[in-house]
């Protein structure tokens, strides 16, 4: 598994050659940042996945500092804030307002549909979504902290779980192989 996901990153050269990130080299290099195993990927996970809810396009700068902070896998956490999108961002404030609308306790409260693309371009329907956003108010800062936090924990069990679960069957395939003999 880690031999897969070592292909898809990118090396050290490349990070230490590029002209934007030379500055950063000296924390951006740090070899925790870099490094995967379960501990570092479920972190990277964790982190990805609650930054991924960050509002406008901060989330992999979030994901960046907090991977430096925490000292986990810096690629994998920017790939997983990529599970927002403009397919996927509305379903997911929806049901962050709706989370916070029933953690307030305001079961009743009018909710307004969210802006519709057809007939608009790209930065006109960003502005309207912006703007249907901040009506929302309390209830849909508080079910995106919940909704981050959740899917932050849920990600990181999911891949540590899965983890051990992948070295479990890998470790008692070698021992099939050595005809069951224990080491």
């Amino acid at each position: 598994m880690r031999k897969r996901l070592k292909k898809l990153l990118p090396n050290h050269d490349a990070v230490r050659e590029n002209r934007w990130l030379r500055p950063f080299a000296g924390t951006l290099l740090h070899p925790r940042l870099w490094h995967l195993n379960r501990h570092s990927a479920a972190g990277a996970v964790a982190v990805g996945l609650f930054c991924g809810l960050i509002p406008g396009p901060l989330q992999m700068l979030g994901a960046a500092i907090c991977c430096v902070v925490l000292r986990v896998n810096l690629p994998l956490a920017l790939i997983c804030t990529l599970y927002t999108n403009p397919l996927t961002i509305v379903p997911l404030y929806v049901l962050a307002y709706g989370l916070g609308n029933w953690v307030m306790g305001n079961g009743g409260a009018h909710f307004t549909p969210p802006p519709e693309m057809s007939g608009v371009d790209l930065a006109g329907w960003v502005a309207e979504l912006i703007a249907w956003m901040a009506g929302l108010g309390k209830p849909l800062a508080l079910g995106l902290v919940l909704l981050a936090a959740t899917l932050s924990i849920t990600g990181y069990l999911v891949v540590r779980g899965g983890w051990r679960w992948w070295l479990i069957r890998h470790w008692r395939r070698r021992q099939a192989l050595r005809g069951g003999r224990p080491g």
